[in-house]
């Protein structure tokens, strides 16, 4: 049978039908994911309504600091995303924020203490080489990598990369293209924009710089930053760009000032007046969390923006501490601490908008109202955001963490090691002179004999989860076992110790 013959009308459209396909077959680039870090100063992982521990089923539990703060806005985060039960910290700041930026053990990248801006504090035993300059122009860092490769790169808040008149004081120098009231200062001078934030009241030493435009304005800190990351978020859209922004707030670190949009609401709560304040502190965070996420809404980035909310030590909530269980508890101790309460912190990943046909929520599903039990940490950051953006880790640059990728969306990571070592060589801090290791169930203490005999702590954290037993003295093999573990991982980092009359303390393994 003769083939009909195509007309010309049929042989036009049979042709546009097969451009139409063909071009539509074509990938379209898509456009880098906007990521924010939003970062909490000093807030522990009881320092919210969100509850974060679980029971032996996985579920989530409520303690009583759980039902005084109100963060509702955390609680919408939580339900579109995950929530890491078990997620570690370096137990003071400096160390944590260095971590990010590098994905880092603080043993390997050698900030080990806070650093104080004015002078060197090792403390009296401290390593006389501990990294006490931070940060520098040659550091590979996040934001450089994200930087080279196209991303708007926005450090907003507390920075405390490095002491005065070095290079990592300015974060301009670490990566960022803009850097809002970020320098070497590790605490406010003050919260209010009457005091211009420390320049004209509270501690002068510590005013927060470049908020000149909100000088002697009736404005709180936290919010006064929140516009200003607003404000550089729809910058970065109007120039086309993928953002970064390292949302690194100064609350809720003292001075315990109180935010007077929040006080009324805690004043019959029968806390003490500081608590109070702290309360009202961690109520704007939260208001900032959610008045970011709306902006980012606004300008129609939710569903193509990540959000991390984490913070970057223990609680330092000024509650009394009785029998070593304070702002923390049920978990022991607090920031600075050795202990749970010292290490743990919130952890919350999300996208903005949450869409399971957007390409990069294809590319990395979040699980929603999911809470994650196996251990994450602050140094996971760094490779996870990498592979996010396409970027390669540039060779020679060490890794101590591990992509997150499959954790969030709610699974396990049986290719990852749950190890995190937190050493902290130096003194004057609630935990002095001290090594920690978490490894699996298992946890070991060392402290160094500065001052008398070594010490040991250990305990199985699956059975008692809130350290109330020391089985150090019933349990030597499984002490022995650990503190051989922590030698380990000490001189794969190449660790500073701690010195007394010229000797390194190196570690006291027991028989």
């Amino acid at each position: 049978m003769q083939k009909p013959k195509l007309t010309p009308f049929l042989a036009t459209y049979t042709l546009l039908v097969i451009f139409s396909i063909a071009c539509t077959s074509k990938k379209e680039p898509i456009s880098p994911p906007n990521i924010i870090v939003f970062l909490v100063d000093d807030m522990g992982l009881m320092d919210t309504s969100v509850p974060f521990l679980t029971d032996a089923d996985g579920k989530p539990v409520k303690y009583d600091l759980n039902e005084y703060y109100t963060t509702p806005n955390m609680e919408k985060l939580a339900s579109q995303g995950i929530r890491f039960s078990n997620f570690y910290a370096h137990s003071v700041c400096s160390p944590s924020r260095t971590s990010i930026l590098t994905g880092q053990n603080s043993a390997r990248h050698g900030v080990t203490n806070w650093i104080k801006s004015e002078e060197n504090n090792r403390t009296k035993f401290g390593p006389a080489d501990w990294n006490w300059n931070g940060l520098t122009k040659t550091s590979l860092t996040l934001p450089k990598l994200l930087q080279q490769n196209g991303y708007k790169t926005i450090h907003v808040g507390k920075a405390h990369f490095g002491p005065f008149n070095s290079e990592g004081e300015d974060p301009l120098n670490l990566g960022f293209d803009i850097n809002i009231a970020g320098s070497s200062i590790g605490q406010p001078g003050s919260y209010l924009g009457t005091e211009a934030f420390g320049h004209t009241g509270g501690n002068k030493a510590r005013a927060v710089p470049g908020l000149e435009k909100y000088h002697g304005q009736d404005i709180f800190l936290t919010e006064a930053l929140t516009l200003e990351a607003n404000a550089a978020i729809t910058q970065a859209k109007e120039e086309g760009k993928p953002f970064f922004l390292n949302m690194a707030h100064y609350a809720v670190h003292a001075p315990f000032y109180s935010d007077p949009r929040f006080a009324e609401k805690y004043k019959d709560s029968g806390m003490p007046e500081k608590a109070q304040a702290y309360a009202t502190l961690i109520e704007g965070i939260d208001k900032s969390l959610g008045d970011i996420m709306q902006h980012v809404k606004e300008l129609g980035l939710g569903e193509n923006t990540l959000i991390l909310f984490l913070g970057d030590n223990g609680s330092d909530a000024p509650l009394p501490i009785e029998n070593d269980y304070s702002s923390s508890t049920p978990l022991k101790g607090k920031k600075g601490n050795h202990w749970e309460g010292g290490m743990r912190v919130p952890f919350i990943a999300a996208w903005i908008s949450p869409d399971s046909t957007s390409p990069h929520q294809l590319k990395l599903p979040i699980a929603q109202n999911a809470i994650q039990e196996q251990v994450g940490t602050i140094i996971d950051l760094f490779p996870t955001l990498l592979a996010l953006a396409d970027i390669p880790n540039p060779e020679g640059h060490i890794l101590d963490g591990f992509p997150l990728q499959t954790q969030l969306n709610a699974e396990q990571n049986t290719s990852r090691d749950e190890v995190f070592l937190n050493h902290f060589p130096h003194g004057n801090h609630r935990s002095n002179y001290f090594t920690s290791l978490v490894k699996s169930e298992w946890k070991v203490i060392y402290q160094y004999p500065v001052e008398g005999e070594a010490a040991y702590e250990l305990f199985n954290l699956k059975e008692d989860p809130f350290e109330t037993e020391n089985l150090a003295e019933s349990n030597p093999s499984q002490l022995k076992v650990m503190m051989e573990a922590m030698a380990s991982e000490m001189a794969n980092k190449n660790v500073k110790y701690p010195e007394k009359d010229g000797t390194l303390l190196e570690l006291i393994i027991p028989n």
